[in-house]
């Protein structure tokens, strides 16, 4: 465990902070002070850190009161000198004795160094500064005098980009610093530290493993604000729309909305029609969705836009009321036409043509997104903001063949069995856990969403396709589940509706069993060997 040095002259709130996150199990070992009346010393014995106040007195040189602050720490077991607003520059007296010493100065280095950081930032008219995590160097003549130059001017460790705002002043750009910058850095650096992978070599500090990759280290996100938004989930939330700008793929924030005088699109409007589109992108051929609270109410692939659309809504009208609609093909009269007969919030397809343009058109607040050619799939990331942080995680582009599928049954799946389970299996990626869902040949007949379990899942995807779709039965239709049965309960209320062919991912301690009642009921049943869950 690293042990930490703090020396500071006022508050100290980056070491109190770095002592709070304890990054990388390093803790802070004493507190040094050149103030008595320093805050921070009241804020680290409340924390049980032990104190020590070294004043510089009138008959002190710099040197004699460097060895003073020395002498003071000696008593003490410590691994890093982390300095945070010490009013005092060091010389190579105290450096040459001390581990290595580190400062954090507010602004990126080496431009705007010194003491009025924010007052230079802020003349200079930039739109950017931040923080800079620095080795500290030897800024002293041998006479004790300051050499300018050499004030924070030592090898860089990290840093961390901030914006400025018009209108922004100095208290404006000290708090954001703090609090977006420096509180992110510090503790990143000492991190680094208390892992052994920072070498300081001279002028030089390496970083092990601070590299690149799917996954660096460390992450700077820049999003610019597009719109503000009616409101957030719930009228009583604000919101906003932010986009990036480098991204390629056919997306809902940079769609044209091709309707005038219809209402802007909510943040449940976007999270939906994103939803949406990211399902019909699965397929090649004419392919049709319709979201609800961003599940599928149904989806289907056909010979044209119009059938598959069709058929999706067909699996359950009541619960697409008020959806979003999405199309992997031009938007014709024909399917424009079968849009507008029920109440749609928002129409997403990769073009119009006039006439169907001009159906929709007729429907006042239904938002009608044109995203462009749908082209490849370019972004490999997903992330989820969460309180204290952001999860990272790779998209699920997992895709199966009927070859790649491992039948584990007596019985073999028919042809048309087989298409309906990877049909199902692409579809089922963008439901939510726990889903189940049921599908004959390319179109869904009913789904289970969102349960905590699964053979409730089951059960709602069974009531589903007897009560609420038209024209569609669950009688002779695939199973697709997003994870293993953990009991052979699923299956039996599978059969109960009529389920013939089961595909799931397998590697259930019960898979023995599941497979068991799956032959008892004459069903086939297919591995993917791999799980399809969706949590948000």
């Amino acid at each position: 465990m690293v042990r930490i040095a703090g020396m500071a002259s006022n508050r100290g709130r980056n070491l109190m902070h770095i002592q709070d996150r304890r990054p990388g199990g390093a803790e802070l070992g004493v507190v040094l002070s050149n103030d008595p009346d320093a805050p921070v010393l009241e804020t680290a014995e409340k924390r049980d850190i032990p104190t020590e106040i070294v004043e510089q007195t009138d008959d002190m040189d710099r040197f004699e009161h460097e060895r003073a602050v020395l002498e003071a720490l000696s008593g003490y077991d410590f691994d890093l000198v982390v300095l945070d607003g010490y009013m005092r520059i060091l010389s190579s007296t105290f450096l040459d004795e001390a581990p290595t010493t580190i400062n954090v100065h507010p602004a990126l280095l080496p431009s705007f160094p010194g003491m009025n950081a924010h007052e230079q930032v802020l003349e200079a008219g930039v739109a950017l500064t931040g923080c800079t995590v620095h080795v500290v160097t030897n800024a002293v003549a041998e006479d004790g005098s300051l050499l300018e130059s050499e004030v924070d001017a030592g090898p860089v460790i990290t840093q961390e980009p901030v914006p400025v705002y018009e209108g922004d002043d100095e208290s404006d750009l000290k708090d954001r610093v703090l609090y977006e910058g420096e509180f992110k850095a510090y503790p990143r650096a000492v991190r680094w530290f208390a892992e052994g992978r920072v070498t300081v070599d001279g002028d030089t500090v390496t970083v092990e493993g601070d590299g690149g990759g799917s996954f660096p280290d460390r992450r700077v996100v820049s999003d610019d604000r597009v719109r503000e938004l009616r409101y957030g989930e719930n009228p009583h939330q604000d919101a906003a729309l932010y986009a990036d700008a480098t991204v390629e793929e056919a997306n809902v924030v940079d769609a044209d909305q091709l309707n005038e005088g219809a209402k802007a699109l909510s943040y449940n409007n976007y999270n939906d029609a994103d939803g949406a589109l990211n399902l019909i992108k699965e397929f090649d051929d004419p392919a049709a969705a319709v979201i609800k609270h961003t599940n599928p109410a149904g989806c289907a692939v056909a010979d044209s836009v119009a059938e598959a659309y069709e058929k999706a809504l067909a699996t359950d009208p009541m619960s697409a009321f008020g959806g979003i609609v999405a199309l992997n093909r031009e938007c014709d009269a024909a399917t424009a036409e079968q849009i507008t007969d029920s109440f749609k919030e928002v129409v997403v397809a990769p073009g119009y043509t006039e006439e169907a343009l001009a159906i929709l058109r007729e429907k006042k607040n239904l938002r009608v997104l044109d995203v462009g050619d749908l082209g490849e799939v370019t972004e490999t990331l997903t992330e989820k903001p969460i309180v204290g942080g952001r999860l990272v995680q790779e998209r699920d582009q997992q895709e199966i063949t009927a070859e790649d599928l491992e039948v584990v049954t007596e019985r073999e799946p028919t042809e048309e069995e087989l298409e309906a389970m990877v049909f199902a299996w692409q579809t089922m990626k963008h439901v939510k856990s726990n889903g189940i869902l049921f599908a004959k040949g390319t179109e869904t007949v009913g789904l289970g969403v969102g349960q905590v379990s699964r053979v409730d899942a089951v059960k709602i995807a069974a009531m589903k396709a007897e009560k609420d779709a038209e024209g569609k039965t669950a009688e002779g239709a695939v199973m697709a589940s997003d994870a293993f049965f953990p009991f052979p309960d699923g299956i039996e209320e599978a059969a109960k509706a009529g389920i013939e062919a089961v595909v799931q991912p397998g590697g259930s301690v019960n898979d023995d069993d599941v497979i068991e009642a799956a032959d008892e009921h004459g069903m086939a049943m297919a591995f993917t060997g791999s799980r399809a869950f969706r949590h948000d």
